[in-house]
């Protein structure tokens, strides 16, 4: 049998190299992913330790207690520096004031790294030697005043900064400029990912992140025999036990490494998403292969069991092949998820360069490839080995092919038909539930899953009426259009398993790119009816806020009608965190479409707020009631009475209140994070550069009229887009192998019948057209069960999102999926090239010599 398993491996390696290639494509997805996830961990440990590397303990500073009002940056002075160097053990004490940073690029954009994290900015602080060991200088000078800067290498070539040039900066004020003087190099890797580095002088450093004359952190190296756990128990004696502690830099870098990896972790998401697409679709293109192998094979299995062959030897006899299949794909996935790895870091990382290092090829990357491979292949072959089984010695003295019983096709419509109700039932029973809860879309997957198993189920039932509907299209190209509707209708399971891959795919594009568009245009609509203003001017955080003196200036732009400033901050509720808007009752309505359910804005004062539809449901409140919370930097909740609730608004968050009483207790006391500008006239772009003049050009800003707001809604769904039409790439690309192997097998099993036809009068072309109109059948129907499916599917599920956003209604793009349709027709027709070349490459008289 063994001997049987391989000869058979041989025979027919060509339409199995289909499969192993099917297989290949996920497994290679899986393997990349690990690697190139491995490869970076390793890289950013390498750099946060090469960033620690001359540090061995740093002294910090202690958070406060909660309730206290002590700054424990006092501590950290030139006094404690001189202290630490007299500490035995200490070789060198480097002190340091950082904090962060964001700069306008050279052409007045603001330079964005995507990470709040990574704006670096601290202190060029030279020894001895007038040299800063940290950041050594690659061209310039250190800065010597409030009026110089200095930059790392990579900052200044993401913002096009040279020597000399005056670049306009901010930390978490008023807008500053400065002169760069000096360029310098570093290793860390919150910067080697994509961040910025801005240095100052010493003092003005001090003066922007701590206090003049102190420091944020002071860094130690160890003199030779000293460990840095020996040194850190020595400075923790000589420290206030409550004001500062000491770290040692192999932690620090750890912590870095780990911070750096975890912020840069969703990266492998989307390649894991392709993978797990790739390996689903390419199951069903398992399955159809061993079948079909499995049925031509019929009569040698009949010879095998008929001279003493047991049924679990056969079994056994598929299982091997599958086994071989899946180590060929498993082998071949590898080397190309390697290839995968090497290409994943400049893809995913756009303008932010991901660390460097060479490619880590860890166990679990081997593990998951022979797992995935060998796995996803050897169980998709196990329905196949079954029927492998079943196979009577019999058979072998029949000489045609005996239909499936009636029977089973009467089961397999039963079974189909309860999956279908049952799916479609759960569907149904959501479209009423407008919650968008955790529980309602486990449903809604749980209720696409058994549509989806009932789908495919009854494609083989189905298969007649649809493509003798079909049929009547392909019919105008005369005699190759029939019999390309009857071949296709010859073996409706053969059919139907073709077309599955075809199915899948187009259905979860077609159901994916409903509800992103659908939801898309809602989020379209909700920004625009949400927001009364024409132009806003907003920070990038909570945590920083607008100068008192722009929002002045902003007020005063000629064209400028109104300026109405908003004070955001956090609300901690008995359901999460939350954000609230400080409005002013008065004017609220002027710059807010705001849409009461109850109550009204005007009621807005200390110790009342007004609650979004969402936020009312979750915490149980309506108006008229009280809801304790915890606005921002309140030491506890406060019960506040409920004077409205109004319809979910972008613009208004969560939850308003008076601008005075939010600013009070906003983490910047007295701030204001945005603006909302009512202006005389449309947006243009004069208008926009005298507003942008007016905050200073501050890069901390954004300024954006209705329009850009709209968009900006309207982003994520973009990039969800483009991953689904990723994942139809991978779909269109198995489907299309699935089709090759199918016809591939289709014409060698007709060989004798291709003959006759050539031996009647039908030419090398019309022998073409006839099996490409059979794949172009095959893909219609596959297209056409998907395309109907997903928008089902779309509207069952579309009312979850109805209920987290109000103005959602399902809009289909049907250019979009026009597109798919013609796409996944034309795949088919592709895909039919080979297999016809061979069909119209065959003689009458080889076809009867081979039949």
């Amino acid at each position: 049998m063994l001997r049987t398993t391989l000869r058979n491996l041989l025979a027919h390696k060509a339409r199995l190299a289909m499969t192993v290639l099917a297989v290949c494509l996920g497994v290679a997805f899986v393997s990349g992913t690990l690697v190139f996830a491995d490869s970076t961990a390793a890289a950013h440990r390498a750099a946060a330790s090469k960033t620690f590397a001359g540090i061995d303990v740093t002294v910090t500073e202690k958070a406060p207690e909660p309730g206290t009002d002590s700054d424990p940056r006092a501590v950290l002075d030139d006094a404690l520096v001189a202290q630490l160097a007299r500490v035995p053990g200490v070789a060198a004490v480097r002190p340091s004031a950082d904090g962060s940073a964001t700069l306008n690029a050279a052409d007045g954009s603001p330079l964005r790294t995507g990470r709040a994290w990574a704006n670096l900015a601290g202190a060029y602080v030279p020894g001895k030697d007038g040299k800063d060991s940290r950041y050594p200088l690659a061209e310039g000078r250190a800065p010597a005043h409030g009026g110089e800067i200095a930059a790392d290498l990579g900052t200044a070539a993401a913002g096009g900064f040279r020597l000399g040039d005056t670049v306009t900066l901010a930390t978490d004020g008023p807008v500053m400029t400065a002169r760069l003087v000096g360029l310098v190099t570093t290793d860390d890797t919150r910067v080697t990912a994509g961040g910025t580095l801005v240095l100052f002088d010493k003092a003005t450093a001090q003066k922007l992140f701590a206090t003049p004359g102190h420091y944020t952190g002071i860094d130690l190296t160890a003199t030779p025999g000293t460990t840095a756990y020996e040194l850190a128990d020595r400075v923790t004696a000589v420290l206030p036990a409550d004001r500062a502690e000491a770290t040692t830099g192999q932690a620090q870098a750890a912590q870095q490494a780990i911070l750096v990896d975890t912020l840069t972790r969703g990266y492998e998401k989307v390649p894991m998403v392709f993978a797990g697409v790739s390996l689903f679709i390419g199951s069903f293109l398992i399955v159809n292969t061993f079948t079909m192998l499995v049925k031509r094979r019929t009569r040698e299995t009949a010879l095998l069991r008929a001279i003493g062959a047991s049924r679990r030897q056969v079994s056994r006899s598929v299982l091997l092949e599958a086994l071989v299949v899946g180590l060929a794909a498993s082998a071949a996935g590898f080397m190309l998820g390697l290839g995968i790895a090497a290409v994943l870091p400049h893809v995913l990382g756009g303008d932010s360069a991901l660390p460097s290092g060479p490619l880590v090829i860890g166990p679990r990357s081997v593990v998951a490839a022979l797992g995935v491979g060998v796995g996803v292949t050897v169980l998709a072959a196990w329905l196949p080995s079954r029927l492998a089984a079943r196979t009577s010695p019999m058979e072998a003295l029949r000489t045609a092919e005996q239909p499936p019983p009636a029977q089973r096709f009467r089961l397999r419509g039963a079974v189909g038909l309860v999956l279908l109700a049952l799916g479609a039932g759960w569907l149904i029973s959501l479209s009423g539930a407008k919650d968008a809860s955790e529980e309602n879309l486990r449903d809604a997957m749980a209720g696409c899953g058994l549509f989806a198993a009932g789908l495919l189920v009854l494609a083989p039932l189905l298969a007649g009426p649809v493509i003798r509907l079909m049929g009547r299209l392909t019919g105008r190209f005369g005699v190759t259009g029939r019999l390309a509707r009857e071949n296709a209708l010859r073996d409706p399971r053969r059919t139907a398993a073709t077309a599955a891959t075809l199915l899948i795919s187009t259905g979860l594009l077609t159901g994916l790119a409903a509800i992103g568009h659908s939801t898309g245009q809602a989020l379209d609509r909700q920004a625009a009816a949400g927001l009364g203003a024409d132009h806003v001017v907003s920070t990038r955080s909570t945590m920083t806020g607008i100068d008192p003196a722009a929002v002045r200036r902003l007020a005063e732009t000629p064209g400028v009608r109104a300026a109405h400033p908003i004070t955001d901050s956090t609300l901690f509720t008995g359901s999460g965190v939350r954000q609230i808007s400080g409005v002013d009752p008065a004017t609220v309505r002027d710059t807010m479409k705001l849409d009461f359910v109850s109550g009204s804005a005007e009621d807005l004062a200390p110790g009342r707020i007004a609650v979004s539809t969402t936020l009312a449901r979750e915490s149980g409140v309506t108006t008229g009631g009280r809801l304790n919370v915890q606005m921002g930097r309140a030491g506890r909740p406060t019960p506040y009475q409920v004077v409205g609730v109004y319809q979910d608004n972008p613009v208004a968050r969560d939850a308003l209140g008076s601008r005075g009483e939010v600013a009070a207790h906003s983490f910047l006391p007295g701030s204001v994070q945005r603006v909302l500008l009512r202006t005389d006239g449309p947006p243009t772009a004069a208008l926009e550069d005298r507003l942008r003049t007016a905050v200073g050009n501050n890069p901390l800003l954004t300024v954006q009229d209705r329009d850009q707001l709209v968009r900006e809604a309207a982003g994520t769904m973009g990039d969800l887009l483009d991953v689904m039409y990723g994942m139809l790439g991978i779909g269109v690309v198995i489907s299309a192998l699935g089709i090759v192997n199918t016809l591939a097998m289709s014409v060698a099993e007709r060989t004798r019948e291709i003959g006759a036809l050539r031996a009647l009068g039908m030419d090398r072309a019309g022998v073409r057209r006839m099996i490409r109109l059979e794949a172009l059948t095959v893909a219609g129907f596959g297209t056409l069960l998907g395309l109907a499916g997903g928008l089902f599917a779309a509207w069952a599920v579309g009312s979850l999102a109805n209920g987290a956003i109000e103005q959602y209604t399902l809009a289909p793009p049907w250019g979009t999926l026009l597109l798919v349709c013609l796409l996944s027709l034309a795949i088919g027709v592709l895909a039919a090239a080979v297999p016809a070349r061979r069909a119209a490459a065959l003689s009458p008289l080889e076809a009867a010599a081979n039949a």
